[in-house]
């Protein structure tokens, strides 16, 4: 058990031990994964150990010493598996896109661009880590969290820095740096739609007309967060990313229901998305073009070739895969991005994906864990907000891949190519542990909401 309790004179103290030895010692075994699947591909390719295995081991490990010893000294109590999972995947895909590197164009050393980016989300996690010492100081700003937000969707509508890219202007370029500001911006609604619902969920609840059995709130409660979200919703469909604008309208839902607990919601948020999946099944260019590429990718060979290309090597490699480097991911397109999933799964097997999934669903648990025992309202949607959106990306991506889904075009996170995603989601991890370590430490089991409500160091509250 990893709970206790300690009477004291104000009451009993709810104590969560904190489990940093227990994190350390999964963190030296997660990132031992990535480091071997480098160490086996390079031997399997080239016959010999990689020339710089002693740099790379080197960084990879400290990398992964300094995030504990942030964890260990700002946030004590945090869970203790978010962050060895988090460098597991990490992990994985720097040394597939290092495998890559080797067949697909070695000149380019997208390995070592990957490295730094990964460097920079763990150094915007450590930001997150001292800077934000309680997470309910995000509280304070929801309106400004949607201005910031939409600055952020619209930039890449500029005509000097925006770039489009495979049909969608999602991208703006500086210089030689191109970054994805949507990434930023899923994390600015959160924690916007958090504040706010927050603050309206009795009104949102219980004010409001009854139509059809279900009780919808009042217009000036609900209409400017349902203002800010269409406006959003409505530059993603502008820009062409119907995958971004999926996840904002589940993160909408989502947090929402865990506000009002009002089942209407995801009821009415289900029908509304069959009804948007119709009318761009039937106006718009590239959505027919993937529900094609989903039912019936041999219709058209030569636009659908990167899903069959796939599909035959996740069969190639079959339930165990070919192993590290005995696998041929290159021949699919754009094997470091979008599919990188597919050439883990050829070299590692089906068996390997599904435990890839498994790390990703133990990820999305411990933050939704994290929402449950979480004492203020706040902090409960906002690792449940950010959670279910993690969990709703992984889906639609590794979907998509395997034939599930139509595909999209989210990337997979921690693991593709490109240093938004890897940035954002190495913020969202960052929130989490905060959250977790808030939720987590020595607070009173006799605490009123008003004392749970007030922002404290948490010195008022530890067990003596």
């Amino acid at each position: 058990m990893s709970v206790t309790q300690q009477p004291s004179a104000t009451g009993e103290y709810i104590v969560f031990r904190r489990r940093r030895g227990v994190e350390l010692m999964l963190l030296a075994m997660s990132c031992s994964f990535g480091l071997g699947g480098w160490i086996i591909s390079h031997l399997n390719i080239h016959g010999a150990l990689p020339p710089d295995l002693a740099w790379g081991a080197g960084i990879w490990f400290a990398m992964a010493l300094v995030a504990h010893l942030v964890v260990r000294w700002k946030a004590p109590y945090a869970d203790p598996v978010i962050l060895p999972a988090v460098m597991l995947l990490n992990g994985l895909g720097l040394a597939m896109i290092a495998r890559l590197d080797q067949v697909t164009d070695p000149v380019r050393h997208d390995a070592a661009r990957q490295v730094i980016w990964t460097a920079l989300g763990l150094a915007l996690f450590v930001a997150v880590l001292v800077f934000l010492r309680d997470h309910r100081r995000l509280q304070r700003f929801p309106y400004l969290m949607f201005l910031g937000s939409l600055v952020m969707l619209l930039l890449p509508l500029l005509p000097v820095i925006g770039r489009a890219s495979g049909g969608a202007r999602i991208w703006i370029r500086i210089g030689a740096f191109s970054f994805q500001p949507a990434e930023v911006a899923k994390i600015l609604l959160a924690v916007g739609f958090a504040a706010y619902f927050y603050e309206k969920k009795d009104v949102l609840a219980l004010a409001g007309r009854r139509f059809a059995g279900i009780d919808f709130p009042r217009a000036r409660d609900l209409g400017p967060i349902a203002m800010m979200w269409l406006i959003a919703l409505g530059i993603m469909v502008f820009q062409n990313d119907l995958g971004t604008a999926m996840l904002f309208f589940g993160m909408f839902t989502v947090m929402i229901y865990i506000a009002t607990q009002r089942p209407a919601w995801p009821i009415l948020a289900g029908v509304g998305f069959l009804t948007a999946g119709v009318l761009a099944a039937n106006f718009t260019h590239h959505v027919p073009r993937r529900i094609n590429a989903w039912l019936d990718p041999f219709s058209n060979y030569d636009a659908n070739y990167q899903v069959i290309s796939a599909q035959f090597g996740m069969a190639w490699g079959g339930l165990f895969g070919r192993g590290w480097g005995q696998g041929r991911p290159g021949l699919t397109p754009l094997p470091k991005d979008d599919f990188i999933a597919a050439s883990l799964a050829e070299e590692m097997g089906l068996v390997g994906l599904m435990g890839i999934v498994v790390v990703y669903g133990i990820i999305v648990s411990r933050g939704m864990k994290t929402a449950l025992i979480c004492p203020d309202g706040y902090g409960k949607l906002l690792a449940g907000g950010l959670s279910f959106t993690f969990a709703l990306q992984v889906f639609a991506i590794i979907g998509g891949i395997t034939r599930l889904l139509p595909l999209t075009g989210l990337t997979t996170p921690f693991m593709s190519k490109g240093g938004s995603s890897m940035i954002a989601n190495w913020m969202i991890v960052g929130i989490l542990i905060v959250v977790s370590h808030r939720a987590r430490m020595p607070q009173r089991a006799t605490a009123t909401p008003q004392e749970l409500l007030e922002p404290s160091d948490g010195t008022a509250v530890l067990a003596r």
